[in-house]
């Protein structure tokens, strides 16, 4: 008897092989890598736009933006003074993979970088089942979304480490409560960090870029 072995089965051990490669590699380095993911319109890119303003000149980023059909946000980040982005189309599929990434990887020098950053492509179920090969996903969480969003995606606030709540400003105008969607995060998800910000006004952004400072300190440490 023939043994069927199930396709996606297959395709999450290839992807995790490969994760596995690129957790190794970014190890040696001392490399911090993050995976950025949300609903559409969460505000990554943005945050990403700031972030770059403020440390670019202090830290030494590559940044890697993942979209299903353009280079849009990959353009926003260089003009907002990014130097080593890289955009992936992925020609329709929902996420990002371990091999996407380490087809980058392989033709970008790592050499002395302080910070990778991959911005996944807008969703909330598939990223979560794709390793990256990075340390941690980031989950964001915007005031116009839904505060039970936790309780909807459990899978990726599960293996996240930090949920940025963003779009501060915007609270005024939502029906939407910080510490109902933090509770609900942290029935999930107990030792999950949480930051609250809003990338056009600046509140939290301090928090976000200690936050970053310190993780980068951590892995380098680390490696040593």
């Amino acid at each position: 008897m023939v043994k069927k072995i199930p396709v996606e089965k297959k395709v999450l051990s290839e992807n995790d092989r490969i994760a596995g490669e690129i957790r190794s590699r970014l190890k040696d380095l001392g490399l911090l890598s993050l995976n950025l993911v949300s609903s559409p319109g969460s505000g990554k890119t943005t945050l990403l736009e700031k972030t770059l303003e403020a440390l670019s000149d202090k830290l030494k980023m590559v940044l890697i933006a993942g979209d299903v059909q353009t280079d849009n946000d990959a353009a926003r980040l260089v003009k907002a003074g990014g130097t080593d982005v890289h955009p992936i189309m992925t020609r329709g599929a929902c996420h990002l993979d371990a091999n996407m990434v380490n087809k980058v990887l392989a033709e970008t020098s790592l050499d002395g970088a302080d910070l990778l950053i991959i911005e996944n492509v807008g969703n909330l179920v598939c990223p979560s089942s794709y390793d990256l090969g990075e340390d941690g996903k980031v989950v964001f969480v915007s005031v116009t979304e839904g505060d039970d969003k936790p309780l909807k995606y459990p899978g990726m606030f599960r293996r996240s480490s930090l949920m940025i709540v963003s779009k501060l400003d915007l609270l005024p105008h939502c029906q939407f409560d910080v510490a109902t969607v933090i509770e609900n995060a942290r029935t999930i998800n107990n030792d999950i960090e949480v930051i609250q910000l809003s990338s056009l006004t600046g509140d939290g952004m301090d928090e976000w870029y200690r936050w970053l400072k310190q993780n980068i300190q951590d892995k380098k440490q680390a490696a040593k």
